[in-house]
């Protein structure tokens, strides 16, 4: 992709954990970026994106909100491509993680429809538990799943998941953009873990830490499952460890002062 307006996209959510990265590596690649944010007035949500190389002469903030229908029409004026990342899910319930899935599932559902209709090509990425580094200043979920476990939690969930680093989920969404031959949906897992394993990496990589060691309860583990990669490397993608986004995770959350080693 080489025209200028090519060259112009829009990241929703952009003060988000994986869209923060995505506007970074985009900056990095000479695009210029139209970031959608609730309030760019909010100097704690945004500064770091300010921040970023590039973001000077090719960053753009633009208010808009799920909830205002046409507050996204002067950000996507214009584009060549959008990242779609926000999700806004304003629920009261004992499971937040559910809900925000549901909420991504629905609006892919309707973006399929929608694009499908326009004659407008969409290609998903569906990520895993994401960890690694932040940019923001906001703790978001994934990460404070990490930090319970180091920050005095006694016991650990019943859950399997898989789990991705933000950079390799960053990196494949701009892949996927600049693939003409990028189709249909990506998961982007890099291994299939239990939280058992996970406090057992932890463990052995910060022995002086107090890390969970019971379960929360005492049903069986919840068993792992597969997740094939082969689709996600036909982008170029070479997984990041789940060990070392671990490490950099926690190295992360020490930098921010939110953990003591």
């Amino acid at each position: 992709m080489s025209s200028n307006i090519e060259k112009v996209v829009c990241v929703t959510g952009a003060s988000g954990f994986i869209a923060s990265w995505i506007v970074k590596f985009l900056l990095q690649r000479g695009y210029t970026v139209r970031a959608t944010v609730r309030n760019p007035a909010n100097h704690e949500k945004v500064d770091h994106l300010l921040k970023l190389d590039g973001a000077k002469e090719r960053l753009h903030l633009y208010k808009a909100d799920l909830l205002e229908e046409g507050s996204f029409d002067s950000a996507f004026e214009g584009c060549y491509g959008v990242f779609h990342t926000a999700s806004r899910v304003q629920f009261v319930v004992n499971d937040p993680q559910r809900w925000y899935a549901l909420s991504k599932t629905l609006a892919e559902d309707a973006a399929r429809k929608f694009l499908d209709e326009q004659d407008i090509k969409l290609v998903v990425i569906n990520p895993a538990m994401t960890i690694g580094p932040l940019l923001q200043q906001e703790m978001n979920g994934s990460s404070s799943s990490i930090l319970k476990l180091i920050n005095g939690s006694e016991t650990f969930p019943n859950f399997s998941f898989g789990w991705v680093n933000v950079k390799d989920v960053a990196d494949a969404h701009v892949q996927a953009y600049e693939s003409d031959s990028a189709s249909g949906r990506y998961c982007l897992v890099e291994r299939v873990a239990h939280f058992s394993e996970i406090v057992k990496i932890l463990g052995q990589m910060y022995p002086t830490l107090k890390i969970a060691d019971k379960c929360e309860d005492d049903e069986p583990f919840m068993p792992t499952f597969q997740v094939s990669k082969e689709k996600a490397k036909s982008l170029g993608i070479e997984f990041i460890s789940l060990e070392e986004s671990l490490k950099v995770t926690v190295e992360c959350l020490k930098e921010k002062k939110l953990v003591e080693l």
